[in-house]
């Protein structure tokens, strides 16, 4: 059942809230103050609470704000008998799904409860479905994604800063952009830096900015990264990389949001979400004194720790044709799909570089492949030997021959062989002389060499 919360201090408004929706077939709770409704809210789930804006005590504005902090998803209807423009532009921007003005149509109140009832189904319904099949890049359907994903969902909307932490390649990039993308701040920049990749002497005024003759060389001023995210999200990634003297002015900016570029006198307020991410343990860091114990305490309030793909093996397959999908469109090529034994590779293969040595694998794959299925021999080295199956189809036995009374000419029976493995290679590779010759194992020169003894030229 659908259950409803009904807050104001005027008893015959409750029981009058109370009686309409009870009729309507909702489950009611009502209450005479914002605290008692809070803790109520606290204790028990809500779908959607009905919240008058002037109580003694809490009012509903503060109401609001704790419902949607404590969970977003919580339709909030605001009702007065006090209107003012003010004060309904205050309660939309807190979240208020509706404004309704005391003494209100009550055709009109039902309507639009059913409406936003009807709008949360169906929101819930589009979340069930991107719980099942991944969304916003991610892909994999094992529980340690579909609980990843109902993480994402469940932190995107709020304002909290959030630690990613994860071997590389694992994804982490990917679910601070999922994570853009779920919230309010979906239409503002996602600005990703690495924090590694910058030089240490260049990194401050990167992120955040210089004014014009700040330094040798600033013949212009210039916004740092930080800036350019107002209003959306900042993706610190390999964020333990960063100076020491720079975690001091990036925590006194997490502290209070605001900025002063290099050079400059004047500060600016600048709204972020910021999102961390490090493959290093963090915490380690912390004890050995090369990343600042406050900074740590100010990113970590939610933390996502990445799967690493040895531990979720039954979402290869899926990750694996994603990235065919992706490398036919890009390569154009047409390959259908990926044979039984080069499947049993992937599968059992460790990946120390994560999905994004599988990634790698399929692009290598797809651009060698002559088939319209992937073989074990358009794999990488590494993954093709990873299953005691293909290191027989690496290795095949001789074949099986009879040795007639009058015996046979070893040495030619031997070439004959050696030619039918090296013309099998060279039509995996597509006539790409290097390539087969990796396939076989032996040098390029080697292969150069076998070509002129068997066919007189370099074929």
């Amino acid at each position: 059942m659908t259950r409803i919360m009904v807050v104001d201090d005027e008893r015959s408004m409750r029981e009058f809230l109370e009686i309409l929706l009870r009729k309507e077939g909702y489950g009611v709770s009502s209450f005479a103050s914002g605290e008692e409704a809070l803790e109520s809210f606290i204790k028990d789930s809500y779908d959607l609470a009905i919240v008058d804006l002037k109580m003694p005590g809490m009012s509903g504005i503060e109401l609001l704000k704790k419902i949607k902090k404590l969970n977003p998803e919580t339709i909030v209807i605001v009702i007065t008998a006090y209107a003012s423009v003010e004060s309904a532009i205050e309660a939309m921007k807190a979240g208020a799904y509706d404004y309704f003005i005391k003494p209100f149509n009550v055709d009109e109140i039902k309507l639009h409860i059913r409406r936003a009832l009807e709008r949360k189904r169906l929101e819930e319904e589009n979340k069930d479905l991107k719980l099942k099949y991944g969304f916003n890049g991610l892909v994999g359907t094992s529980h340690k994604m579909r609980e990843l994903y109902r993480l994402i969902m469940n932190v995107a909307p709020a304002k909290t800063n959030i630690l990613i932490t994860g071997e590389s390649g694992t994804g982490k990039e990917l679910v601070a952009k999922a994570i853009h993308k779920e919230s309010p701040r979906k239409a503002a920049p996602f600005v990703a830096v690495n924090c590694g990749a910058i030089p240490e002497n260049l990194i401050e005024s990167e992120l955040f900015g210089y004014e014009k003759g700040a330094f040798t060389g600033a013949g212009s001023s210039k916004e740092g990264l930080v800036e350019l995210a107002d209003g959306g999200t900042l993706f610190l990634d390999e964020i333990t990389e960063l100076p020491l003297n720079l975690q001091v002015k990036l925590l006194r900016f997490i502290q209070d949001r605001y900025i002063r570029r290099i050079g400059g006198r004047e500060e600016k307020q600048v709204d972020i979400r910021l999102i961390a991410a490090t493959n290093r343990d963090i915490e380690k860091e912390v004890r050995e004194g090369r990343f600042r114990e406050d900074l740590y305490y100010r990113i970590n309030v939610i933390r996502i720790d990445m799967p690493p793909l040895r531990e979720r093996k039954e979402d290869i397959p899926h990750i694996a044709m994603h990235f065919v999908e992706k490398y036919n469109r890009e390569l154009g090529k047409n390959i259908k799909g990926i044979s039984e034994e080069a499947m049993a590779c992937l599968v059992e293969y460790d990946y120390p570089g994560n999905v994004r040595e599988l990634e790698n694998a399929i692009e290598r794959a797809i651009a060698l492949e002559m088939d319209n299925l992937i073989s074990p021999s358009s794999l990488p080295p590494a993954i093709r030997s990873s299953t005691g199956a293909h290191r027989r189809l690496e290795h095949p036995s001789p074949p099986q021959v009879e040795i007639p009374p009058e015996g046979v000419d070893l040495e030619k029976l031997v070439a004959e062989y050696e030619k039918g493995i090296i013309m099998e290679a060279l039509r995996k590779t597509g006539g790409v002389k290097k390539e087969a010759a990796k396939l076989l194992g032996i040098s390029f020169r080697s292969m150069r060499y076998k070509l002129s003894k068997y066919y007189g030229d370099e074929k």
